[in-house]
């Protein structure tokens, strides 16, 4: 098979050196790739005025795959303090690259799989009859519409007087806002499509069905946002009844479904949701199976074959400029293991998950997180493995 080149994005902070480590455990799990690191985040937004430059659109439109380490976004007015002076009057406005990789390529799919580690110190654990503890063992995944919803971007703040003039045309609107002033509003639109709809539903559908999932989720909130949630859960029961009449369809609203994960994590196979309640829920998820730490994904586009791969951690500064890095390198290193998923490499994917599982399991190489320590330079005196740590470790279970 020939050697692939895959795009590097190691972004900001922490997303860094997760990155470099996880290249190594790739490496000696015998993944043969060249890697070209593409330019995307902070930096790159206070020296040019763009964090997504053109120059990285091309290397993922040329080489179609990427591990993306993580990136630092902050509020407009923070954004553009850190702007470079010469670019402070040009107009600009910051925003986040990750979103904008994900609506310049369509990558409208995303999928964030929780699943426990056995052993794993941080696994949910909860009481039974007599004091019993149970530890139920999660394995859950989240597809999440990423282009549309409430990260669609159409929003103003004093809106255009063509957008008021629309919203005065919903009585709702009429009798609750029509007497604040036009400069006192703040609009966001929640916008979802039939065809983006049923892409990320289909899709659920379909990884249920090719992995024996009992159940697909629809987690929205459809008793109040009536037309957008209620567009989804109604495509969903009629995709199910014809196509999929062996898969249960559950319906869930977002904040009951908030505490049921708690309540019965073990009961939920396949969730899907819009961008901000996909985004909600599988963070909540991710508590379960000990926290961000862990927590992969994969966005993708199945028409072009482009995909972008990174854990849902952010860039972590606080952590980024310590002398050795403590931060857990798993998220990234199973991130890595979706993009082998994808790319046909299931036979390497499969080795570096079970060589995961067995350090995890062993349970002498622990980041601070695992150990349960707080998050500060002096974790590794006190015996917490660091990030290089770690993937040596993994690095030996492979052998």
């Amino acid at each position: 098979m020939a050697k692939r080149t895959i795009v590097a994005l190691p972004g900001d902070g922490i997303g860094k050196v997760v990155l470099e480590e996880t290249i190594r455990v790739l490496d000696a799990a015998g993944f043969k790739a060249d890697y070209v690191e593409g330019d995307i985040g902070w930096e790159f937004w206070k020296t040019e005025g763009n964090p997504l430059p053109q120059r990285t659109l091309d290397l993922l439109e040329k080489h179609k795959i990427a591990l993306f380490g993580a990136i630092t976004s902050k509020p407009k007015d923070a954004a553009f303090a850190e702007l470079s002076p010469k670019l402070q009057e040009k107009g600009l406005v910051y925003s986040s690259p990750i979103v904008g990789l994900r609506q310049h390529f369509g990558l409208d799919i995303c999928m964030r799989p929780c699943r426990s580690y056995k052993g794993n110190p941080l696994n949910f654990i909860k009481r039974g009859i007599g004091d019993e503890i149970i530890e139920p063992m999660v394995d859950v995944v989240i597809f999440r519409q990423n282009t549309e919803g409430l990260y669609g971007g159409v929003e103003w703040s004093n809106p255009p007087e063509k957008v008021y003039e629309a919203l005065m045309t919903h009585p709702k609107f009429v009798k609750n806002f029509s007497k604040t002033p036009k400069e006192e509003l703040s609009v966001s639109t929640r916008i979802f499509t039939k065809k983006a709809t049923e892409r990320i539903l289909r899709a659920a559908f379909e990884h249920a069905k090719k992995y024996g999932y009992k159940s697909v989720t629809v987690c929205e909130k459809p008793n109040v946002i009536r037309e957008t949630s209620g567009m989804m859960y109604k495509m969903a029961q009629e995709i199910q009844k014809s196509d999929y009449p062996e898969i249960e369809l559950w319906n869930t609203n977002i904040d009951a479904q908030m505490m049921w994960l708690t309540k019965n994590p073990d009961n939920y196979g396949v969730i899907v949701a819009g961008n901000m309640f996909g985004d909600i829920v599988s963070d909540g998820f991710a508590g379960l199976i000990g926290g961000l730490g862990f927590a992969c994904s994969a966005q993708f586009n199945p028409d072009s074959g482009i995909g972008v791969f990174e854990p849902t951690h952010g860039s972590a500064p606080k952590y980024a400029d310590f002398d050795v890095s403590i931060v857990n390198p798993i998220a990234m290193v199973e991130s890595a293991c979706m993009m082998l998923d994808f790319i046909d490499e299931n036979e390497i994917a499969t080795k570096i998950r079970k060589a995961v599982a067995k350090v995890i399991a062993e349970g002498k190489v622990q980041t601070y997180d695992m150990a349960k320590m707080s998050g500060k330079a002096d974790v590794i005196e006190k015996g917490a493995a660091s990030t290089q740590e770690m993937a040596d470790a993994i690095i030996q279970s492979l052998k």
